[in-house]
């Protein structure tokens, strides 16, 4: 009678033990992973609607002549709420003004902000 070899019986404790400790490595560091990206994807998706918001507010303020009146406010976009503030100022050239629209958004309670600028001759009407 043979008796069956008992390596190839199945895993050691060392080799069970081994590939715990590399699943413990391995998976917390997956996890962080993925936390990283779905941080840098609603990131994205805030800064593009901040983004859309920003040109909406800037052409409106534009046609309507408030852009020389108006310094902020606030606007809010299905759940979220973005503020906006304006500024204008003399461009080094000519009679232009620079026009500059600041959309501040939170993500993840942390404050960021986009600028859109855009040039314009004050003299002629923009209605």
């Amino acid at each position: 009678m043979r008796v069956a070899n008992r390596k190839s019986a199945g895993f050691t404790l060392v080799e069970a033990l081994a590939a715990l400790a590399f699943l413990a490595i391995v998976i917390p560091v997956a996890v962080e992973g993925l936390s990283v990206a779905s941080r840098a994807a609603q990131v994205a998706i805030r800064k593009s609607e901040a983004v859309r918001v920003a040109d909406r507010m800037l052409a409106e303020l534009l046609v309507t002549g408030q852009w020389k009146r108006s310094s902020g406010g606030s606007v809010r976009e299905g759940d979220q709420d973005y503020r906006w503030k304006v500024e204008s100022q003399a461009w080094e050239k000519d009679t232009l003004k620079l026009v500059t629209l600041q959309v501040t958004y939170a993500v993840r309670n942390q404050d960021c902000d986009i600028r859109v600028s855009t040039l314009l001759d004050p003299d002629q009407d923009q209605q």
